[in-house]
């Protein structure tokens, strides 16, 4: 007499995690905090590149307070994002 076995392999499917992109620009997010579907209110904060850009430029000759432009520009800024409604820190975007 022969047996015969059959064995099945039961697939999972892959789990998707989204991964939210910020970037200098509000983006819509829902709040782990409170829930709610916002856009981000964001603000900007002296980071790395702020100080970097103010060394070369002081190294350069333009220590006259020359330097201190990038304290002044958004552009040389890391953008924090937070939720409008808890105000928690959502994420942030660090340009280096």
């Amino acid at each position: 007499e022969t047996s015969s076995s059959t064995v099945v392999f039961a697939q999972q499917q892959p789990t998707l995690v989204a991964v939210q992109l910020f970037r200098e620009t509000p983006v819509r997010v829902t709040c782990q905090y409170c829930g709610s579907d916002v856009f981000t209110s964001t603000m900007f904060e002296t980071g790395t590149i702020t100080w970097l850009a103010c060394a070369i430029t002081a190294f350069v000759g333009c220590w006259l307070g020359c330097c201190l432009i990038p304290f002044c520009v958004d552009g040389c800024k890391d953008v924090v994002h937070s939720c409008p409604n808890c105000r928690q820190v959502l994420g942030r975007y660090d340009r280096i």
